[in-house]
């Protein structure tokens, strides 16, 4: 077996919501796996700590502020990333917000800020970044999807109408856009985590933590390390025939449907 199929030496990645959480893990994960490591968010402290992280493990690493909702800050960000590292491997669509709120009460202001960062994110950031990678002829994209965007969820466990909605966009926009890019040696995938103890969960998890877990099979909620398998996967060789798939890591959740 060729164990450099997951090796990302010399390779660069960007890592949108980098700063805290899953994103701060998925960040290392890719360091300890020989990439340079980009992170960015709009609380730039927070990424500067993750990158310092980075370097002492001994990657190259640079933080820099962004709202994944601004052209202009996401171009910065490409721009900074090909200047200092010369291309752009590997980039992870992390960043997310949510808004919870009976679905008939919802603001319509807090539907365009969940569907800003989520789906138009996710776009600009993917539209950019391929541009670069279409040109160097080769490329991985990952999107942080949601199990919620694939169905239904009660209201007394997650009021989150927006965020289930814009997770379902993501699905969707990985499978067109994998299918896009396929010809250019660039594979687009997405990761649907199940529950992830988070700074944008802990509420949710915390009031309904016996009814969500009787819902999953593994009867546990999922650990930080839980992903890092699937980001190597799908940042390294190992997936260059991986197109347009949504991997699912949830416990066994979807598996009763």
């Amino acid at each position: 077996m060729n164990l450099d199929l997951f090796s990302l030496k010399n390779k660069t990645a960007i890592v949108t919501g980098g700063g805290k959480g899953l994103g701060a893990q998925m960040a290392r994960v890719l360091a300890l796996a020989g990439a340079n490591v980009v992170v960015c968010s709009r609380d730039l402290e927070a990424c500067e700590k993750v990158s310092g992280e980075l370097v002492s493990f001994g990657a190259q690493s640079l933080a820099i502020a962004c709202d994944v909702t601004s052209q202009k800050d996401i171009q910065n960000v490409i721009d900074q990333t090909v200047a200092q590292f010369g291309t752009i491997d590997i980039l992870i669509n992390n960043s997310g917000t949510s808004w919870m709120a009976p679905a008939l009460e919802l603001p319509a202001d807090k539907w365009d800020k969940v569907m800003n960062v989520n789906v138009r994110g996710v776009f600009l950031f993917s539209q950019a970044a391929a541009k670069v990678m279409k040109s160097q002829g080769s490329g991985k994209i990952i999107n942080i999807a949601s199990v919620t965007g694939m169905g239904g969820t009660p209201a007394e466990l997650m009021d989150t109408i927006a965020y289930s909605t814009s997770k379902g966009a993501v699905i969707s926009f990985t499978k067109d856009l994998a299918v896009k890019l396929a010809p250019d040696n660039i594979q687009v995938n997405a990761i649907a985590p199940g529950f992830f103890p988070t700074k944008m969960t802990k509420t949710i998890l915390e009031k309904e933590n016996a009814a969500i877990l009787k819902g999953v099979p593994a009867r546990r909620f999922g650990t930080e390390g839980d992903l890092d398998g699937v980001i190597l996967l799908l940042s390294g060789k190992a997936s260059d025939y991986i197109i347009g798939q949504v991997l699912v890591v949830d416990g066994g959740i979807t598996a009763l449907v």
